[in-house]
């Protein structure tokens, strides 16, 4: 097992390590951290799960995944494709965060929330390079290592991120709301992306010799067009028709409605603009087009199997989680011991959890993980449902918060080797996202309704209900298997 271990100390995974951790440090603060800070602020809990609505850029990031495939930063391109826009994506995450550090969610609320979305938009963008950097730096046979390592520096930098600024704000006394406490736990976690800066800086650029090139005034017109296509979809998206007093279920279908005729209208800005060839026909295609239809021709009729494998194997562990602070809050659990035992214990166990993960992808069949992955993440939400009814205990929540990340370790990493095995060199970073945003969607959208569902079934139903949520994705896995078995053999 020793030498197996090894493998993970290579200077290509530690650097990728380092990648995984400016990947993983935005996160918390836009989902974990902030929703402490939120309710300290005395916000409303199902307001505060709206916020994860921010989540949406990792969902929404193959509208913009071609620009970031395609083009070259025209400053910037000397030290490489993708190093350019890692660079440039963890510049901006940096005063991003330094923006949200200066919002105050009792006095203006919608300041915070667009601090959020643009620390979320360019975090997603960030993930769009470094999951093409990842794939790019090695065959399927050691992206096992690879994802490893990102999992474990992503989950690293979220203990920074997540115990590290409740640690902090708990010592400068965040137990009482003060806004200039939560300014100072932002500005200090900003501060880590260093650490990602320079892994890019001293990474080496992946091969993408068969990546086609595209002349500068083309590039220009794709950008151009995409901003445009992505303004079209927000247009709609927030000027669809409100209707008042429906149920949540009405309402949850209204808004799958409103982003379905979004993402319809940006298709459709695309093809408009390739009609009246202001978009060259076949670069077109070759950008928008192409990295779709290529998989449904690589895949055939079991695309439909893997899509929604994809796009519902993380439900139970995403809408739970978005409610875990929250419900630690209001069961009397102090900031230290959200800190100590959810951000810090809990997430060593999804770094070993990973570790298991990657190994047993690369030693034995990637299904067999996501089965093993799936059947525990449901399991583990049980376990929350018996801590909403026993009395405040520490070690119950010690165990069950490390129990859970253990399953959620290694069922991510047993995911991101099964998603990168899915995508063509050719098209590395869109499909990537393509996959990474479907496998967010629907979790997301649900999750953002997470507090008003505690309000109806309280908190033992409700992480019941994230449980059973996870039951068809187990299903799924062995239905898939068997398809996939039969599918080969022809």
């Amino acid at each position: 097992m020793i030498k197996e271990f090894n493998i993970f100390l290579k200077k290509e995974n530690l650097t990728m390590a380092g990648l995984g951790f400016s990947a993983g440090l935005p996160i918390m603060l836009v989902f974990s951290t902030l929703s402490v800070w939120l309710m300290k602020a005395g916000i409303e809990r199902s307001t505060v799960t709206l916020f994860s609505w921010a989540g949406f850029a990792y969902s929404f990031k193959f509208l913009w995944s071609p620009i970031v495939d395609k083009f070259e930063i025209p400053f910037l391109k000397k030290i490489g494709h993708r190093k350019s826009w890692l660079l440039l994506t963890q510049i901006l995450i940096f005063f991003s965060i330094i923006l949200a550090s200066y919002s105050n969610p009792q006095d203006n609320l919608k300041f915070m929330a667009l601090a959020v979305v643009l620390i979320a938009f360019f975090s997603a963008t960030q993930d769009i390079v470094i999951d093409a950097f990842r794939i790019e730096s090695a065959p399927e046979k050691k992206q096992g290592p690879l994802s490893s390592m990102y999992l474990a520096g992503y989950r690293i930098a979220m203990i920074v991120s997540g115990a590290g600024s409740l640690w902090l704000a708990s010592f400068l006394g965040g137990e009482n709301y003060q806004q200039n406490i939560w300014k100072q736990v932002y500005q200090s976690i900003s501060l880590f992306m260093i650490i990602g800066l320079t892994c890019t800086l001293i990474s080496k650029e992946p091969n993408t010799k068969n990546k086609n090139k595209i002349n500068q005034l083309n590039q220009i017109k794709f950008t151009f067009s995409t901003i445009l296509s992505i303004i079209v979809f927000f247009i709609i998206f927030f000027n669809f028709p409100k209707i008042n007093n429906l149920n949540y279920s009405f309402v949850f279908f209204i808004n799958i409605l409103k982003i379905l005729l979004s993402f319809s209208a940006s298709i459709f800005t695309i093809y408009i603009l390739e009609k009246i060839k202001f978009l060259p026909k076949k670069q077109s295609q070759e950008i928008f087009i192409i990295p779709i239809t290529n998989f449904f021709v690589r895949y055939k009729k079991i695309a439909i199997i893997i899509l929604l494998l994809i796009g519902l194997y993380r439900i139970a562990d995403v809408v739970m989680g978005v409610m875990a602070n929250i419900f630690y809050l209001e069961k009397g659990y102090e900031i230290k011991d959200i800190a100590t035992f959810s951000k810090f214990f809990g997430l060593i166990a999804t770094i070993f959890g990973g570790f298991l993960g990657g190994i047993i992808a690369m030693k034995f069949s990637t299904y067999r993980s996501l089965l093993i992955g799936a059947v525990t993440a449901a399991l583990t939400n049980v376990l929350f449902a018996f801590l909403a009814v026993v009395e405040k205990n520490l070690i119950y929540l010690a165990t069950i918060i490390i129990a859970d990340n253990l399953a959620s370790g290694f069922a991510g990493a047993a995911f991101v080797v099964y998603l990168s095995s899915l995508t063509s060199i050719r098209f590395t970073a869109t499909q990537y996202a393509l996959f990474s945003s479907l496998m967010l969607f629907i979790p997301k959208l649900i999750a953002g309704y997470s507090g008003a569902i505690v309000d109806i079934i309280n908190y033992p139903s409700f992480f019941m209900f994230t449980a059973i949520l996870g039951i068809p994705v187990i299903f799924i896995i062995i239905y898939f298997n068997k398809i996939k078995l039969k599918f080969h053999t022809k």
